[in-house]
This record gives C-alpha cells, sequence and structure tokens, in this order.
C-alpha cells in the first residue's frame, strides 16, 4: 500500500462490498465527510479500480481510504484478507499519483444502517444508501484521527 497520504487535498473513502461499493469524499480542509455515491460491482476488479480511480481524479482525491474489515477482536480473517489484497491491488492501479491506505472499518454498516433507520428511511431505499453512508462513516472517523481529534 501506499504511504499515509498527502497533506492537503481531499480524502475519498471506499467501502469494499460483494455487490455495491460506497464512497464516500471529504471537504477540501479534510474536515467533513460526506456520502457520495454507490458504484454497482462490475465482472471485473480491475473494471472496479479504474471507476473509483476516475472518481478520485474529477474530484481532486489526494488519498484513498479503503475499509478493512477486522473481526470484533480486531482479528483479520477471511473478508479483510480478502479487502487487503484488493487494497493491494487498487494501489497498484493507482501508482504513485495517490496515496492508498487501509482503515478499520468495523461497525461502518451497523452504525449506517441505524442512522438510516433514525432517520426513517425505509428498508429498500436503505439498500441504495448503507454502502455511502458507510464510508462517509469511515470516512469522519479517519479524518477526525488525522487531526487528532
Amino acid at each position: 500500500m501506499s504511504g499515509a497520504g498527502t497533506p492537503g487535498g481531499r480524502v475519498l473513502a471506499v467501502d469494499l462490498g460483494s455487490r455495491r461499493i460506497g464512497l464516500a469524499l471529504s471537504d477540501p480542509s479534510r474536515t467533513i465527510a460526506s456520502p457520495l455515491l454507490v458504484l454497482e460491482r462490475s465482472r471485473s476488479a480491475g473494471d472496479d479500480h479504474a471507476a473509483i480511480l476516475a472518481v478520485a481524479r474529477e474530484r481532486e482525491v489526494a488519498t484513498i481510504v479503503v475499509g478493512l474489515p477486522l473481526s470484533l477482536s480486531g482479528r483479520a480473517g477471511p473478508a479483510a484478507k480478502a479487502a487487503e489484497a484488493e487494497i493491494g491491488a487498487l494501489a497498484e492501479a493507482a501508482g504513485a499519483e495517490l496515496a492508498v491506505v487501509a482503515f478499520d472499518e468495523r461497525l461502518t454498516t451497523v452504525s449506517a444502517q441505524r442512522s438510516l433507520r433514525a432517520a426513517g428511511v425505509a428498508g429498500r431505499n436503505q439498500r441504495t444508501m448503507v454502502d455511502k453512508v458507510a464510508a462517509a462513516i469511515m470516512l469522519q472517523a479517519f479524518l477526525d484521527r488525522e487531526a487528532g481529534a
């Protein structure tokens, strides 16, 4: 994986799922995370990575933060190992242009589902939103840690 990231520039968060990829974006000051969009998985991880990188370039992103689904104990199970391999492939595709880092995403999907439920979003609509909201929750945690909050 690439280094910790460029001090300036936006951060794009990526929540990898088996069917969908949630994306969230920071503001230019790297203070606030906002849900951005959900990409439907294609049949090719390479095409998925190209789509992520296209969004990153379009939005002038300096760092891509990818969720690492560790177990509650903090161990890397099969899902985390698969994510690590995909993060490595994404970092390779990004080259030196963008920093790609892994970040613990434990419980972000659960938090996103609770937030959407509390906001009155119906179950069917939740499915279309939960991935980008989970990415925003993870990104906000990353930004807060980066700022020392």
